[in-house]
């Protein structure tokens, strides 16, 4: 018999291909290799920050409008400017507040760079990101980066805090950490969703000129979910929704909800989906309210791709929304394709990536709270 191998060579691997952590199978089988690029899976406890140079810059995005964010707002660029030596960077229109136009802020804002979305492009000037708030700010963050994303780190400042896991009392020291690259990080996916709008003779000559082959295509990096219901329309949203070509059903109810693992905690938790932990390689798809008792969630690979399109015989419009923003028009002829990106948002934990997850469902969602069952006595049993 053949020596028993070293345990070494066969304890768990750091990373997964796939369902399985091998691609091979016996002396002879494998699995064809993919030429494109493919995601790989790790072992949430080794998804650990690393720097191949010292962060020099970083980005604050602050939750506009709220005064009670000036006072953190301020000590953190105080602090990164003068003690850490940082280059700051600001969306303009934070800067340009009245509120901020104090004269207090008047010398920190000469040391502040400004950015203005959808014009300046800041993807290869920031290191990483800081976020001053709520979820939606750190998928205001996901959306300022079309390709690859900085590591984030969120304070939580805003209402709910799923996605925000640092506390900003002890801030100095938590950023410290993150500038030394002591820290874990998770990496939430995002979808890759493409809106193609058929080109139509109302449109007007500034719609047309962004026309490629007589069809508009917008593309979008979406983090939570990808949300087609039936808009204002009293009757029900009518779409067909096709996985890699083929037709799986017919969508009728409020709508559809299209989630990565991040998102299933969101909208589509409301809906009745399960919850999915960040690192599971999926995407869920939940109906809005259907009209059938048999149509429950359910969850797909990663990498397959959806495409969402108006029944023939639907009796009116169906509209589109991407986190929340952006919201449009689906008619006759156009499409949302939907895939897993390629560029996911890598985010700092707090501890690491399951305790995290399983903190916020217990603070944010109140997971399974309940007055606990008392034990019964050896009278009691005896009964």
């Amino acid at each position: 018999m053949p020596s028993a191998p070293s345990s070494a060579k066969f304890r768990r691997t750091q990373s997964l291909h796939g369902p399985s952590p091998v691609t091979t199978f016996g002396p002879k089988a494998c699995m064809l290799k993919n030429p494109k690029a493919v995601m790989h899976i790790q072992d949430p406890a080794s998804q650990r920050l690393t720097w191949n140079k010292p962060p020099k810059s970083v980005l604050i995005i602050k939750k506009i409008r709220d005064a009670s964010l000036l006072q953190p707002f301020k000590e953190l660029c105080i602090f990164l400017t003068q003690q850490k030596n940082m280059i700051v960077y600001v969306e303009r229109k934070i800067i340009e507040d009245p509120a901020i136009a104090i004269e207090s802020f008047v010398s920190l804002k000469k040391k502040i760079c400004t950015f203005r979305e959808d014009y300046d492009d800041i993807s290869n000037c920031v290191d990483f990101i800081i976020c001053l708030g709520g979820d939606g700010t750190l998928l205001y963050a996901s959306s300022l980066f079309q390709e690859s994303v900085p590591p984030v780190m969120a304070f939580h400042l805003g209402s709910l805090g799923f996605l925000t896991p640092f506390k900003f009392d002890t801030y100095q020291s938590q950023v410290t950490q993150v500038i030394e690259g002591n820290a874990a990080v998770i990496l939430r996916s995002r979808l890759e969703v493409k809106v193609m709008k058929k080109n139509r003779e109302k449109e007007s000559v500034e719609e047309i000129s962004l026309v490629t082959n007589g069809d508009k295509t917008m593309h979008y990096q979406v983090l939570n979910e990808v949300v087609v219901d039936r808009g204002p329309s009293s009757y029900l949203s009518n779409v067909d929704l096709f996985l890699d070509g083929h037709l799986i059903t017919t969508v009728q109810g409020d709508g559809v909800i299209v989630s990565t693992p991040t998102g299933s905690t969101a909208y589509a938790v409301a809906a009745g989906a399960s919850m999915i932990h960040p690192n599971v390689p999926a995407i869920m798809i939940t109906p809005i309210c259907p009209h059938s008792l048999s149509f429950r969630p359910i969850v797909v690979p990663a990498g397959v791709e959806l495409k969402i399109t108006l029944s023939h015989d639907a009796r009116n419009m169906a509209w589109v929304s991407l986190d929340g923003r952006k919201r449009q028009e689906i008619a006759y002829g156009d499409s949302i394709t939907i895939t897993t990106s390629c560029f996911p948002v890598p985010s700092i934990c707090f501890r690491d990536p399951v305790n995290d997850w399983f903190e916020s469902l217990a603070q944010c969602l109140h997971w399974n709270v309940r007055k606990k069952q008392s034990h019964l006595s050896s009278e009691e049993e005896e009964f």
